[in-house]
């Protein structure tokens, strides 16, 4: 009777999970993986491995045993032909000539049903996909870090950042800057004051765009209807991390707390070769298969975007995004996406999530920081996916297309803002950014060294995107249209040029309005430049408090709203950060200012700070993450 039972119960399972009874694994964890397959559309073997309910390598040894074949656990001999990424992609790598099997399987879960129905004996040995990629890494770390640092050159040389000092062309610049202004110091009058007045025009066009995106109050991104999990795609999430112990349970609780089926999750974590410390929290947390951590092969340049080509190639999903190791994103964010998805065209590669500064509360700077943030992400952002503007796109919580990423190439290495500049690619590229209205908490430095570090870092990103695309200016310009041409140059190389110029500005305004007078000529045509001088300080003013208002208004933070007038004192810091980093554009254009996180004191939205000092997240590492 009994033996019945066990063939009726097997009957009724899955093919890639039916075997297992004979293992001895609970049936009832069988039938929890058949169940949630079911509902998830996908096969019960990922089911089972992403929720938690079997460790990869029990399972794999399992199948190996149930193949006929044996399980490679140890170092795997290669042979020739091994290949990144395509090995790893395809779950096929060749071994040495001479042994008793020509190459080893990392089968996924969908090809399993077919190899137990046509057994591959004397053909092939099994590993688990972890083990093979750990051991195709430690084989050809070259081949890794060559794709991941040179694969936008190869790719697309025109859109790469330039590997050759970039003072030459700061150089050619400054002298065309001379030359213009001894030009215009030569020209007669009229054409003197014409020049004058196309500059300022020019100047005014740029700073209305920020101005405009008052009037625009509907999000882009309208409520979609719902996805069935059946119907939604695999979803990457791409987790760079770098000296991140402190706050890395913390994100394993974020990340857990996705309300997505983890049959559909693919997280990544993204380790650099000598972060031991983060490293040896993660072993000690038991991670479901749904989770990797990816060790990046050592290589230059030593930036956020390299380890995010290593992880490109071995993504699984159709969608993807990327957080950042203090990320606490709203666990809807991803169901929402993919339902965006669905209904928006193919042009719309990319949704940029909404960025909110957290720990507001912990400093002046971090007050002006949330301000900042909340101008430009749940203001300027919507209006300019409205009307389909460039935008450069944050440094996570963008929600791409994986064709679409690969297509072009994936990020640029060398650009310390790959972002930003990843913005403009898609732009050029005739693709489209969405708004995303879902929030992701972020952590901001409090202090002011490591804000400063942060801040030059990003301008010379900006620096670095602005080189990049200004050597075809008017191929891009043809490419973009007129009205894009000239947002992405507001928003590009016009950000760090206001930056630089903000104090001069300011100095230049506080004499002219305070300490001189400013006299008034007969003619009209002789006080257009001075009215249009005082109207663009007055519109740059306001282009600076407004949009952070205004989003103090959409998220009801009243009391945030009162440091509105110190923006401008935070301005001048953000202009000291553009001279340097101009100046570390020449000295060190591929250095990686590094912010340490863990440290915020005050949460916005009432979150517990550091969790991995408190019981429950102790316990995180004696249970597998739910």
């Amino acid at each position: 009777m009994s033996s019945q039972r066990s063939a009726t119960a097997r009957a009724h399972l899955p093919p890639e999970i039916a075997f297992l009874r004979a293992e001895g694994v609970e049936i009832r964890l069988l039938h929890q993986a058949a169940a949630d397959a079911a509902r998830a559309g996908t096969d019960a073997a990922t089911a089972l491995l992403n929720a938690g309910l079997m460790e990869e390598a029990a399972y794999y040894r399992a199948l190996a045993r149930a193949l006929g074949v044996p399980y490679l656990d140890g170092p795997i001999p290669f042979g020739p032909g091994l290949r990144f990424p395509e090995s790893l992609v395809a779950g096929l790598a060749p071994l040495a000539p001479g042994l008793d099997v020509p190459c080893v399987l990392a089968p996924p879960g969908r090809v399993i049903a077919v190899l137990l129905g046509d057994p591959p004996r004397g053909l092939a040995a099994i590993t688990s996909p972890t083990h093979l990629r750990e051991a195709v890494f430690a084989a050809i770390p070259g081949q890794v870090a060559d794709h991941a640092a040179q694969a936008l050159v190869r790719h697309a040389p025109g859109r790469a950042t330039a590997r050759e000092p970039v003072l030459a062309w700061l150089m050619v610049l400054a002298l065309a800057l001379a030359a213009g202004l001894c030009l215009c110091a030569a020209l007669p009058a009229p054409l003197a004051r014409a020049v004058v007045l196309t500059a300022q025009g020019l100047f005014l066009a740029m700073t209305t765009f920020r101005l405009a995106a008052l009037a625009v109050s509907a999000p882009v991104t309208a409520e979609a209807p719902p996805l069935a999990d059946a119907d939604l795609p695999v979803y990457t999430v791409l987790v760079p991390l770098y000296r991140e112990a402190a706050v890395v349970r913390s994100l394993l609780r974020a990340l857990a707390a996705l309300d997505y089926p983890p049959a559909k999750l693919d997280i990544k974590l993204l380790l650099e070769d000598d972060d031991q410390e983060t490293r040896a929290v993660l072993a000690r947390i038991p991670l479901p298969a749904r989770f990797a951590v990816i060790t990046v092969p050592p290589g230059g340049p030593r930036t956020k975007p390299r380890a995010l080509n290593a992880g490109l190639p071995l993504a699984r999903g159709d969608l993807l995004t990327v957080y950042d190791a203090e990320d606490e994103p709203d666990p809807g964010q991803l169901r929402l996406a993919a339902a965006a998805f669905a209904r928006l065209p193919e042009r719309t590669a990319c949704l940029q999530g909404r960025l909110v500064i957290d720990n507001a509360g912990d400093s002046r700077l971090t007050r002006a920081y949330a301000l900042e943030y909340t101008g430009l992400f749940d203001v300027l952002n919507p209006a300019l996916a409205r009307y389909r503007l460039p935008i450069p796109l944050g440094g996570t919580s963008m929600h791409l297309r994986v064709r679409v990423l690969r297509a072009l190439g994936g990020w640029d290495p060398y650009n310390v803002t790959e972002d930003a500049d990843l913005g403009m690619r898609l732009a050029l590229a005739g693709y489209t950014v969405g708004d995303l209205p879902s929030s992701t908490a972020e952590e901001a430095p409090a202090r002011f060294r490591p804000w400063l570090a942060q801040r030059t870092r990003w301008l010379k990103g900006l620096l670095q995107t602005s080189l990049t695309h200004g050597r075809s200016p008017l191929s891009n310009a043809r490419s973009l249209g007129g009205l894009e041409a000239l947002c992405a140059a507001a928003l590009v190389p016009g950000t760090v040029a206001s930056a630089l110029a903000y104090p001069v500005c300011l100095a230049a305004a506080a004499w002219t309005f305070l300490i001189r007078e400013i006299p008034a000529a007969p003619v009209f045509l002789d006080n257009l430049d001075t009215g249009l001088a005082i109207t663009l300080f007055g519109l740059g003013l306001s282009a600076l408090v407004l949009p952070a208002l205004l989003g103090c208004a959409r998220r009801g933070w009243g009391d945030l709203a009162q440091s509105v007038p110190w923006m401008p004192i935070y301005y001048l810091l953000v202009s000291l950060a553009a001279w340097l980093a101009l100046i570390e554009l020449i000295r060190a254009p591929q250095r990686w200012n590094k912010t340490q996180h863990g440290l915020a004191r005050t949460s916005l939205s009432g979150r517990p700070r550091h969790p991995e000092r408190t019981g429950a997240g102790r316990a995180l590492g004696k249970r597998v993450v739910p």
